[in-house]
């Protein structure tokens, strides 16, 4: 960004048009430069000097002063002297009270003189070292500038369309990839929403091949207060909005109390070699520190970053997470409700509402209101917003937090959906069931069903047996009686079960008519009951 004293508008028409830097000002960005190089080693007055000399030539000072200000801090200064500034004054200051007040040049002498004379040093050192840290008598040392003349007309679009933007109430997008966008617009910690036009409404994510998603971004005029913090992301977004492929934008700009409207494309901004907004981050800390906490534990249920939009009406809304439930046996995200008999799997929305606005949490409240029936959604709130009984009043569950988001709270909100899901499948389950596999843990059998194990009792296997807590057919159980035999060491006996995928040896054993015959720690033998 630029400083407000260095931004370049039109009002012409009664809209906000950003005065642009084209080819025409690549002579004036290499003279800038040239500037700069030419007054490494020199005090940054000389430097200064000549910027000014610079401006009085050109066409707009303003300019000037922008590719300066996006220079300067490619720039290293630094402050020279033999000696401390700071302790030669205060000397100085001694020895000027010492001789009496200085009025003239005599005395300012005598002052000097008596400064050396106390710092073991020359006059000539005393007089260099005395002002040599203030600003503009320190020395440009290093000057590496990242632009050439292309490059810095590249970079002063960029910075003068951000400093134009500070000013926004709010900010209209539309982009070739816009859940990209969205991302960013989290993870930088901006206030959004999705509008939808054309397509359809309500629902799950029913967007239409022709639908348009316009990202909407609460500026920071729009804020009670102006933070650093939102500002600074707010002017980061545009860079990831110039890097996508096609993107327009518009927003509405508080000028002075009166609002107009600016325009911006792929014409007027580009990012000159820098990245957008990198990935890995989290848009708060709250969820970073949720994320992290959860991943720790052992649960059914999958933990997805940002999943696809939800339609809210003539909105859109990308919930902060999602989770899958996945009962041991569910490997993919397949739908597994087929002859096979398994389960689809389930999925909760997870939204964390921190510190918003009222005007945010209000259409916050008004997308979860239009979210369609068949969403289940789970939405941890921050105290202090206080809006916990209205959510609760839409159907959705709440968590409530303060500071951080407790996984305990989450886990007993995700036990509740598990505890509905496995009585609905118990309730759902046909009196007899035929797994296709010769060889089935029971446990594995009811994930798959998203049932418990206990809820298998009811239910008969025609053409399996129930042996411990495996089905076998009756094919394997002849199979396994022709190659054990009594005598047959238990190990032995255990690879034969392990080639037929049993597992519950003792079990299996007992079925056809063996006992184990133990010798202490070192094994046993099979033998007939």
């Amino acid at each position: 960004m630029l400083r407000k004293d260095h931004l370049r508008v039109s009002r012409a028409g009664g809209g906000y048009h950003p005065q642009f830097a084209g080819r025409s000002d690549r002579p004036l960005a290499a003279r800038v430069i040239g500037v700069f190089q030419g007054h490494v080693g020199e005090q940054r007055h000389r430097l200064d000097d000549a910027l000014d000399e610079l401006e009085r030539e050109a066409d707009d000072f303003k300019l000037v002063r922008g590719f300066a200000a996006l220079l300067e801090r490619e720039a290293t200064f630094e402050t020279r002297a033999p000696l401390p500034p700071e302790r030669v004054r205060r000397v100085a200051f001694e020895s000027a009270e010492a001789v009496g007040a200085v009025v003239d040049g005599a005395t300012r002498e005598r002052a000097i003189g008596a400064t050396a004379d106390r710092l073991g040093a020359d006059v000539g050192a005393v007089e260099r070292s005395l002002y040599a840290d203030r600003d503009v008598n320190e020395v440009l040392t290093a000057f590496d500038a990242r632009w050439g003349p292309e490059q810095l007309v590249e970079q002063y679009n960029l910075s003068l369309a951000q400093t134009a933007l500070f000013d926004a109430t709010e900010v209209r997008i539309r982009s070739s990839d816009p859940k990209r966008l969205v991302s960013a617009v989290k993870r930088l910690g901006l206030l959004y929403e999705i509008r939808r036009r054309g397509g359809g409404d309500g629902g799950a994510a029913n967007e239409t091949p022709s639908e348009e998603r316009v990202l909407v971004v609460t500026g920071p005029d729009a804020l009670f207060r102006r933070t650093r913090r939102y500002g600074t992301g707010f002017a980061r977004l545009l860079r990831s909005v110039a890097a996508t492929a096609e993107w327009s934008l518009s927003a509405t700009i508080d000028d002075r109390g009166t609002d107009r409207e600016l325009r911006l494309g792929p014409e007027d901004v580009s990012v000159p070699d820098v990245e957008p907004v990198a990935e890995p981050t989290y848009d708060s800390g709250v969820e970073a520190d949720f994320a992290a906490r959860f991943g720790n534990l052992d649960l059914d249920w999958e933990l997805l970053r940002e999943p696809e939009p939800l339609a809210a009406g003539a909105r859109a809304m990308i919930p902060d997470f999602a989770f899958d439930y996945r009962p041991a046996g569910i490997d993919d995200g397949s739908d597994h409700s087929d002859e096979d008999g398994t389960a689809s799997p389930f999925r909760v929305y997870f939204e964390v509402m921190g510190f918003w606005t009222p005007e945010y949490v209000e259409k916050k409240l008004d997308q979860f209101g239009t979210v369609g029936d068949d969403v289940e959604l789970l939405v941890a709130v921050d105290d202090s917003l206080g809006v916990g009984e209205e959510i609760e009043a839409l159907d959705h569950r709440v968590v409530t937090f303060s500071g951080h988001v407790r996984v305990k709270d989450v886990v007993d909100a995700l036990r509740a959906y598990e505890s509905r899901l496995v009585d609905a499948a118990a309730e759902s389950l046909p009196s007899e069931l035929t797994p296709a596999a010769d060889v089935i843990e029971l446990d594995e059998l009811a994930a798959q069903r998203g049932v418990s194990a206990d809820a298998l009792d009811s239910v008969s296997f025609p053409e399996h047996e129930r042996v411990g807590g495996a089905l076998i057919r009756p094919a394997v159980l002849d199979d396994l009686a022709d190659e054990i035999e009594a005598g047959m060491s238990l190990s032995a006996a255990e690879t034969v079960l392990d080639g037929y995928g049993v597992d519950d040896a003792s079990a299996t054993l007992s079925r056809l008519g063996y006992r184990v015959a133990w010798e202490g720690l070192s094994g046993g033998t099979v033998e007939e009951k």
